[in-house]
Parts: structure tokens; C-alpha cells; sequence
């Protein structure tokens, strides 16, 4: 049971090796796709930032109105008390005061939206620079992953050279060793040929200090041709 406990964690472990290869290997295709998802989220942020704000300036509108209208009854109820018609301007007091609960509710909910749209924007702005910050950064790893792999390219190709090089000079050196080892051979072959004929090789080194002369030498036979030659 140990053994099988053991053999799966080494699974997991190398799956976990291959999954961390895959994502170093695809790491700026990754970033680049977590980005096109950051501007789509910021995109809807500002939507509903938008939209927000069109609520916020409807509720502000119908706050103005019911103000408005309240300011309108007011005058109402106070020409009413002047004419004697409390009655009536008991009635117009009571439309006011549903007035002031309407206005009430809309101003609130403007001064909802109104805090909701400052918070937005706070946090729109912030992802907008956030989004640019990473977009330069990534141009930066970009253009930095483009110098590497040329600079990796060209000591790839410069060690190929060199590699091809060292098999260039190992070869000749080859060559030059197989040389030498004939011009050896020739010399040991040249020296075992004088040895096997000693008076010969005497000879040649006799003819060689100009001790003796060389009779097939120019000079050996004009000289017999001389002798011979009527005077």
C-alpha cells in the first residue's frame, strides 16, 4: 500500500511538472489572453458605470420635479389659508407631505447612485492603469524574449560552427598524423634497403662526401669521353 501511495504521488508530481512546462512554454500566450479578458471585464465595468450614472441623473431629475411641485403647492396652501380655506389647504398639505416622502426616497436613491458612480469611477480608473501598466510591461518581456531567442539563435549557429570547426582541425590533424606516419615508414623502409646492402649504402655515402666520383655524373663522362678522343 505504501509502494502504490508513493507511485501515485510521483504521477501527480510529474503531471505537475508537465503542466508548469506547458504553461512557462505558452506563458505570453496566457498573459496575453488574461489581458483581452481584463480590457472585456473593464469594458462591462464601464457599462455599468454608464448605466449608473443614467440612473443617477433620472433620480436627480425627479427629485428637481418633485421639488418643484412642492414649491408649486406650497404657494397653493398659502394662498388658501389667506382666502380663509383651511380646508383646502389642509388638502394641499396633505399632497405636499407625499411629496416630501417621494422626494425624500428619490434623493436618497440619486445619493446612492451618486456614491456607486464615484466608486466606479475610482475603479475603473485604477484597472484602466492597471491594464496599461501590464500592456507596457509585456511589450517590454515581449521585445526581451525577441533578443534572447535571436542571441540564443546565434550562439546555437556560432556553436554548430565551432563544433564543425573542432571536427575540421581533428581531421586534419588526422591527416597530418597519417603522414607522418608514411614519411616513417618510407624512411624505415629506405633504412632497412642500405642495411640489407651495406656496400652500396657505403658507396652512395662515399659518392655523397665527393670522396668518390660519381660515374654517372656529367663531368665523369666527359672526362672518358676525352680519354678516348683521338688528339
Amino acid at each position: 500500500m505504501n509502494v502504490w501511495s508513493k507511485l501515485l504521488t510521483a504521477l501527480r508530481g510529474g503531471a505537475n511538472e508537465m503542466g508548469e512546462a506547458l504553461v512557462d512554454g505558452q506563458a505570453l500566450r496566457i498573459l496575453d489572453q488574461e489581458i483581452r479578458d481584463a480590457d472585456i471585464e473593464l469594458r462591462k465595468s464601464k457599462e455599468a458605470l454608464a448605466e449608473i450614472m443614467a440612473k443617477q441623473k433620472l433620480a436627480s431629475e425627479r427629485a428637481s420635479k418633485s421639488a418643484a411641485k412642492i414649491a408649486e403647492y406650497e404657494e397653493y396652501a398659502v394662498k388658501a389659508l389667506e382666502t380663509g380655506k383651511e380646508d383646502l389647504a389642509g388638502e394641499v398639505a396633505g399632497k405636499i407631505a407625499n411629496l416630501e416622502i417621494e422626494l425624500n426616497s428619490e434623493r436618497e436613491q440619486a445619493d446612492n447612485y451618486a456614491a456607486s458612480v464615484a466608486q466606479l469611477r475610482t475603479a475603473v480608473s485604477q484597472a484602466e492603469a492597471n491594464i496599461k501598466r501590464l500592456k507596457q510591461q509585456v511589450d517590454t518581456v515581449k521585445a526581451t524574449e525577441s533578443v534572447q531567442k535571436a542571441q540564443m539563435a546565434v550562439a546555437q549557429r556560432y556553436g554548430g560552427s565551432q563544433a564543425k570547426l573542432h571536427t575540421a582541425v581533428e581531421s586534419l590533424e588526422r591527416i597530418k598524423q597519417q603522414q607522418a606516419e608514411r614519411a616513417a615508414k618510407m624512411e624505415a623502409a629506405a633504412e632497412l634497403a642500405q642495411a640489407s646492402n651495406p656496400d652500396e649504402s657505403l658507396d652512395a655515402k662515399l659518392r655523397a662526401a665527393g670522396i668518390v666520383a660519381d660515374q654517372s655524373s656529367a663531368d665523369s663522362v666527359l672526362a672518358r669521353l676525352k680519354g678516348k678522343a683521338k688528339p
